[in-house]
């Protein structure tokens, strides 16, 4: 081959090997950026190992949560081993406001932002302490500094509705945060602990896919969700606990939900439905509301939802003439 044509394949190898390692170091350069940003805080024991596209809405970088789609998680078998498993198919995960809330096309970003920032102002508030803006701004990456108050609001609106905890300014100058049970909770004196933090997330959730699933939801839905909020069958949760015992048991005996077996099912397969107790201490009506609210929408955006609430307003109405002229009587 003549010396010329040698030196010039020559070259355009190195331009090529050059132009090969820029490419790497900026995809490296990226991929480091991205790993700061979902490591930014520690993530709480329970929480390890989930993504920045988590939660609720994941419970995620700083505090995500690993998602996991499988239908069949954690279901019918009462033992452990289906939650076990279930931690093997790793997904994308989901915010914990924004797992069972539809988010509008082009707001997938700014969602699971305010879901990474839910779960580090949940962080810190089970260690008691507050939330400085600077880390704040450090969590949802400072390409997005001009979008934090419509990200903050969001945050603010899913720990309100999902947590019943209100977000609120430490000192005047508005440098850090901290979160404060919702006063509307804390100064009804009727409120039972199934409505209060954490377990009221729990309790919403559940009651909320109930709804929407006209009244009977699966178990291998119960756990597809609870999955996507990075909770466990079998794995005690940071905020939760044991959600076995949660869900079946305890709020089962308080009467919030039914659990039962599917009729007719063989192998046995388990169904939820609401309680005589979450009926009589909330209203489907009520539900779609938190659930509007969340999405920024209103009840009659659900028409089928909407219609079976408003029956349900028109029963409950109903029921409570007829006592009233019982006692009148």
């Amino acid at each position: 081959m003549p010396r010329g044509r040698k030196s010039k394949l020559r070259a355009r190898e190195k331009r090529q090997h050059d132009r090969a390692q820029d490419q790497g170091l900026t995809d490296a350069q990226a991929v480091t950026a991205e790993e700061e940003e979902a490591t930014s805080s520690p993530s709480p024991d329970g929480w390890d190992g989930m993504s920045t596209s988590a939660m609720p809405g994941t419970l995620p970088a700083p505090v995500s949560v690993p998602a996991n789609t499988s239908a069949a998680a954690g279901v019918s078998s009462k033992s452990s081993g289906g939650g076990a498993r279930s931690r093997g198919k790793k997904n994308k995960s989901s915010s914990l406001a924004s797992t069972f809330t539809p988010v509008r096309p082009g707001e997938e970003l700014l969602a699971k932002k305010a879901g990474i920032l839910v779960n580090s102002l949940l962080y810190k508030y089970k260690m008691n302490e507050p939330m400085r803006k600077a880390d704040m701004l450090k969590i949802v990456h400072k390409s997005f500094r001009q979008k934090f108050p419509e990200i903050l609001k969001k945050a603010s609106v899913s720990l309100d509705v999902i947590f019943g905890l209100e977000l609120k300014e430490v000192g005047p100058n508005g440098h850090s945060y901290t979160l404060v049970c919702n006063s509307d909770d804390t100064n009804n004196g009727s409120l039972s602990w199934a409505w209060q933090f954490p377990t009221r997330a729990i309790l919403m959730a559940l009651l909320s896919v109930i709804f929407l699933r006209y009244g009977h939801a699966s178990e291998e839905e119960i756990w597809e969700i609870m999955n996507m909020w990075g909770v466990y069958d079998g794995s005690s949760h940071f905020l939760f606990g044991e959600p076995r015992k949660l869900i079946t048991q305890d709020l089962v005996k308080e009467k919030y939900l039914e659990y039962q077996q599917v009729p007719g099912s063989n192998p046995p397969r388990f169904e939820f439905l609401w309680g005589s107790r979450a009926h009589a201490e909330t209203s489907k009506m009520k539900v779609l509301e938190l659930m509007s609210k969340l999405n920024g929408n209103t009840p009659s955006d659900y028409p089928y939802h909407y219609e079976e609430a408003l029956k349900d307003e028109e029963v409950r109405a109903q029921a409570t003439a007829a006592t009233m002229v019982g006692t009148t009587a």
